[in-house]
């Protein structure tokens, strides 16, 4: 299952965030350090269920009449402050608790109304976009730091005749959640001294910030929007390249709303429809949310996580089936599993997702919207409803 992390300074709104898009009860806090021991939680991404192509919805528990919720999970750890990496705060236990994510959403506090430690200030009187650069600077400072304590390492494998750089980097970066993939591309793309005993801090900066970026790639949610100044969010949408205006807290009041029957709502609707009764109060809170809707298309909390996943990790969904006529599993249920898998993935990788003994079996595949085979590097595209045929079905 994909791993997306909440990063951030304390009291951004990260764990309102987390608690939003899980239902999950987490300490929600206006102070810092809400969070200590990280939260592990099931969250969903949002795509369109291929049952839409038929003449009735599939029926399962994660469609809901076409809107298909894919599985992913989410992690809230403790906030980072300056100096984190040096183990500042909760520094050490945050950054470390990262090393897994394949994905970062960057809760910065929009408002501007908490300074640099998560304390509240006077609403606007901090500049928010110090929030982005200062989250990459200190994963950046981790990640040379970790590079910096076993450097020693590599050193002294470097004595040994067939001693090979790349291969003693790749050994060290890919035990802190780095793929060979993003190693290599790293090794390709910065300078670096060929003799180990000559690298610098700056070449292990430089090292670590380019496979940062790659391996741990950041989404920026500007929560608080509903009450952040515009040149707030203008600014933030400079600063980074994919930012989300979001409203944490008006996406957990509509979707414990829906829970208790008030609003008709799934998450990264548009708009909702108040269907029970409520008091003066609470119209007026939903009316501040409608407006909040009506200008970003949501309240930015699904919209988020969906960046994070099909744009920034550029994944697809794909539905396996054993019945390529009916789209069913064996026992006859529709559409039963959504695999994320990334962009350029072929029938074979859909066949490993789905286990290990089918990848090793497979044969061949099938489309089953157009009911013909296909061959085994044809890369999978969003929605694809595949057949699987292996020796081990």
């Amino acid at each position: 299952m994909l791993s997306v992390a909440l990063a951030g300074k304390p009291n951004a709104g990260k764990s309102t965030f987390y608690r939003a898009a899980t239902l999950a009860e987490v300490d929600v806090g206006n102070y810092p350090f809400t969070t200590i021991d990280p939260n592990r939680g099931v969250s969903h991404v949002r795509t369109d269920c291929p049952c839409l192509d038929r003449e009735e919805r599939c029926g399962d528990d994660r469609c809901r009449d076409g809107k298909r919720y894919v599985p992913i999970e989410l992690l809230d750890v403790a906030g980072l402050v300056p100096g984190a990496h040096e183990g500042r705060g909760l520094g050490n236990q945050f950054l470390d608790a990262l090393s897994n994510a394949d994905v970062i959403l960057n809760v910065v506090d929009a408002s501007g109304g908490t300074n640099a430690e998560g304390e509240p200030v006077e609403a606007g009187s901090y500049d928010p976009v110090q929030d982005v650069d200062f989250v990459e600077e200190e994963m950046d400072l981790w990640l040379a730091g970790i590079v910096a304590r076993n450097w020693e390492s590599v050193e002294r494998q470097s004595r040994a005749p067939d001693f090979d750089l790349e291969d003693a980097l790749t050994e060290l970066l890919t035990g802190i959640g780095a793929s060979e993939a993003d190693v290599s591309a790293t090794l390709r793309t910065v300078e670096y001294p060929a003799d180990p005993k000559a690298w610098t801090d700056e070449d292990r900066e430089r090292l670590a910030s380019d496979l940062r970026a790659r391996s741990k790639p950041i989404v920026v949610v500007a929560n608080k929007a509903d009450v952040a100044p515009q040149e707030n969010l203008d600014a933030l949408r400079e600063a980074a390249d994919i930012v989300v205006p979001a409203t944490a807290e008006g996406e957990l009041a509509l979707r414990q709303a829906a829970e208790a029957g008030v609003v008709a709502y799934d998450p990264g609707d548009p708009a909702f429809e108040v269907v029970g009764d409520v008091t003066a109060q609470q119209e007026a809170g939903l009316e501040r949310i409608s407006g909040v809707m009506d200008e970003w298309g949501g309240t930015g909390v699904q919209t988020a996580l969906n960046a994070a996943v099909y744009d920034l990790l550029d994944h697809v969904t794909a539905f396996p089936v054993q019945n390529e006529s009916k789209w069913t599993d064996g026992q006859g249920n529709v559409l039963p599993d959504a695999f994320l898998l990334p962009r350029g993935s072929t029938p074979t990788d859909l066949a490993y997702a789905v286990h290990s003994d089918i990848g090793d079996g497979y044969l061949h595949a099938v489309d089953a919207r157009a009911r013909r085979r296909i061959g085994d590097d044809y890369e999978l595209a969003e929605g694809d409803v595949v057949k699987i045929v292996s020796t081990a079905t």
